[in-house]
């Protein structure tokens, strides 16, 4: 790890729609680079990325699994993310700390829901990108519509840089447009040994064509390679990669692969586009920072700068405890070395560094810049926090995740397991930002949310399988949200006095709505005569506690800008629980005036149909309060997209089913929060 220069060094993630085969292309790129010494299946269960007992018996990626390899003299590290939109905060986290990305596509299903979701979480960190298009050799792959599709769907510049040798069951390799070869891949040495060759004839004039739009694409990012190209001169190889490696870091082209990893076709000339067009460390834009006084700079990955990491992954790990995914920025982290936490501000010391193989791990005396590695012993720390120099604080601007749409109360099988279940579950809670554990104070029961029903049964099964606590579930329901329509001010006051030292707390305080999804902010304008800046986070951890068991049904607060704007203390009795108590009491004062209004998931339904059954389908999406918002036909099939709470859509597969004979399928995944209708 410390011996290979950063310029050598990728750090990538496979992302894709569910079984669009990321983790077999994993499994394909360790056994090429010699990383394993056997193929793993994901369908045996032997896949080396698909650890987790529940991960091998459902055949899914559950959680993100690192791992890394070497390559024509590059070092990659590899994560390889889950493709059920459940696990969607798994992606989100990746792409906060990876340098570019494999897209995966399915050639026969194309750009699924879940693969435009991934594809827009990777546009809103601007990572570069190229595609893969996977399981060219099944009946109905069309690489051509898929890339269609890219431009179509996605907006992607996507420029095929190979075409395929053949098609479904006689898909044998693939014609490199970069080289203007054939490669073919033999099933007797398990597509180890590709053989290169000339371009067969039937296939010249096709990949003369496409070979002609790629040079044309790189024309327009290039005076130089335009005016070759106008001439009718000859361009080299090294410039055509050299302007397409530009083209892809700064994300104006997408390079388009294809293969079929399952067969062992296509993995080692999409070794060679990660190493040729994927970015170092070095060419991302270097990482924004913020100093105690909220000021902006950079920190370039520089070894020798100051310590800049953030904290992406925490998992509770049997043999080391609490084990801590970093990615480093700047800078150099060495064993034993001490470290601030500028997020919790507490200082800390690293134990042990780790470099992870999935679920196996190598020791570390250093990690540097570009590095991603795994720390034990660091205690209080959290998702999106900053790990830097104690010389040297600054912040790292952190992650947003998705809220939960979905909860279940839980029980222990016996009531001696109460405690050890709460534990657990706050444990694992503490891992996933999605996965969210409250108490019901009214009636006493332990709440779970999450991103949706497997997600739920998932955590629940780790708590049984890895921690051994029996837990009951409950029936699911929704988990809304509560907003305001207004801006409105409230006041709150908490006086006590009982002869000795009393307490007292005055805050104002003002609260707006906010755009769908923004979440909830607090904000200070007030003048520190009025309240001290030491009892200010007194201040905002009384509205938080108030804003999360809501007003009008005991649901979190979400999409409001609350701004404390004044407020008066006492030099004697102000204390941090009056003032807690008095922030709690101004921000209900204000949410009962400024309309409170009660929000509901919105899902997002893409249904894939036989067409003789789409009336049925639109009449019943009406009846669950759904809007359409997209119908596209074909001959045999029609996809229909609509927006349809999700309070409507318990017991859909079973209703989809008996509408159209077992023949439709469907996903869904969370679009937005909106007003509750009737």
């Amino acid at each position: 790890m410390q011996n290979m220069p950063i310029n050598k060094v990728r750090n990538i993630g496979i992302m894709a729609h569910i079984d669009a085969g990321k983790t077999t292309t994993t499994e394909r790129i360790l056994f090429y680079t010699g990383r394993v010494y056997r193929i793993g299946e994901v369908d045996d269960g032997t896949a080396s990325m698909d650890w987790m007992e529940q991960e091998q018996e459902r055949g899914i990626t559950i959680t993100l699994a690192a791992t890394y390899c070497h390559w024509k003299n590059h070092r990659i590290t590899i994560i390889d993310t889950p493709g059920h939109v459940d696990f969607t905060a798994e992606v989100e986290r990746c792409l906060r700390v990876l340098d570019g990305v494999v897209a995966i596509f399915c050639a026969v299903g194309g750009v699924e829901p879940q693969s435009e979701t991934v594809w827009h979480q990777a546009d809103r960190y601007d990572i570069p990108r190229i595609a893969f298009v996977n399981k060219m050799d099944r009946t109905g792959a069309d690489f051509f519509a898929v890339v269609e599709a890219m431009k179509t769907k996605l907006g992607a510049r996507a420029i095929p840089i190979q075409i395929p040798w053949g098609i479904e069951d006689t898909f044998q390799g693939v014609i490199d447009l970069i080289h203007n070869q054939a490669i073919r891949f033999s099933p007797d040495d398990q597509g180890a040994h590709p053989e290169k060759g000339p371009i067969p004839d039937e296939l010249e004039e096709v990949a003369g064509r496409y070979r002609s739009q790629l040079l044309e694409a790189l024309a327009e990012q290039d005076d130089d390679i335009l005016t070759d190209y106008l001439e009718g001169r000859e361009i080299t190889l090294d410039r055509v990669k050299k302007i397409l490696r530009q083209s892809v870091i700064t994300g104006k082209i997408i390079p388009v692969l294809c293969g079929a990893s399952l067969r062992n076709i296509g993995t080692q000339p999409l070794l060679d586009a990660i190493v040729d067009y994927l970015p170092s460390p070095l060419e991302v834009p270097p990482v924004r920072v913020f100093d105690q006084e909220g000021n902006k700079a950079t920190r370039p990955p520089d070894k020798k700068g100051p310590l800049t990491a953030l904290v992406f992954k925490i998992v509770s790990d049997d043999y080391c405890g609490k084990l801590v995914y970093i990615r480093v920025y700047c800078g150099t982290l060495k064993k034993g070395q001490k470290i601030l936490n500028s997020s919790s501000r507490r200082k800390e010391r690293v134990s042990r560094l780790l470099e992870m193989h999935a679920n196996r791990r190598e020791e570390r005396q250093e990690v540097i810049a570009g590095d991603i590695a795994a720390v034990v012993g660091l205690e209080c720390v959290s998702t999106g926090d900053t790990i830097c120099d104690p010389g040297h604080p600054v912040f790292l601007e952190g992650m947003r995740f998705a809220e939960p749409v979905i909860s279940m109360a839980v029980e222990p099988q016996s009531p001696s397991e109460s405690e050890k279940m709460k534990e657990i579950l706050d444990k694992l809670a503490g891992e996933d930002p999605t996965f969210k554990l409250n108490l019901n104070e009214e009636t006493g029961q332990t709440i779970i949310s999450g991103m949706g029903e497997l997600h739920l049964q998932v955590m629940v099964g780790r708590a049984s399988r890895e921690f051994s606590v029996r837990v009951k579930m409950g029936k699911p329901s929704v988990a809304y949200r509560e907003t305001i329509e207004e801006r409105k001010s409230g006041e709150g006051k908490f006086i006590r006095q009982s002869g000795g030292k009393g307490q007292y707390g005055h805050v104002i305080l003002d609260v707006r709505p906010a755009p769908r999804g923004f979440g909830f902010e607090i904000r200070e304008t007030v003048k520190r005569a009025e309240i001290p800046l030491d009892l200010l986070p007194a201040v905002r951890e009384g509205i938080k506690d108030a804003a999360r068991s809501g007003y009008i049904a005991g649901y979190p607060m979400t999409d409001i800008i609350v701004t404390v704007t004044g407020g008066s203390f006492h030099e004697v009795d102000s204390t941090e629980i009056a003032f807690k108590a008095a922030a709690s009491i101004a921000f209900k004062d204000a949410i009962k005036k400024a309309g409170p209004i009660l929000l509901e998931p919105i899902m997002s339904l893409q249904v894939i149909s036989p067409s003789e059954f789409i009336g049925a389908i639109i009449a019943d999406t009406g009846s669950r309060r759904g809007k359409i918002r997209e119908t596209k036909k074909n001959p045999k099939r029609v996809i229909i997209r609509s927006l349809v709470p999700l309070a409507e859509l318990f017991g859909y597969a079973t209703a989809l089913r008996s509408l159209t004979q077992g023949r439709a399928s469907y996903t869904m995944e969370p679009a937005y929060f909106d007003i509750k209708s009737a």
